[in-house]
């Protein structure tokens, strides 16, 4: 994440005709010194708008290490008008990697 604003990672638009799978979320701190922490939120709108539920809160991944937010074990479904926004304690420090599959 090149920021420390909140970002959308992945959103499904209104009258998308889609059921998103989420199957993996991962947050990997690609500092080589300082740990990092990762909010991942849900979000009752597209495009990160609207009432969200916290998936991870403030979660520290420690410098070079990687966490599983969301696996195959516990995947969640993003229906039509939903997002997944991300933040980061400080840019530069945490890649995000997203699987998902498209159900129509």
């Amino acid at each position: 994440m090149t920021t420390a604003d909140t970002t959308t990672i992945l959103s499904n638009a209104p009258a998308s005709n889609k059921v998103l799978k989420i199957n993996t979320i991962i947050a990997s701190n690609i500092d080589g010194s300082s740990a990092a922490d990762i909010t991942v939120k849900y979000h009752l709108s597209a495009a990160g708008a609207g009432t969200s539920v916290a998936l991870a809160n403030t979660i520290t991944v420690p410098a070079d290490a990687s966490l599983v937010i969301i696996s195959k074990d516990n995947s969640i479904y993003l229906e039509e008008d939903r997002s997944l926004t991300t933040q980061a304690s400080a840019a530069d420090d945490i890649a995000i990697v997203c699987s998902y599959e498209e159900i129509t």
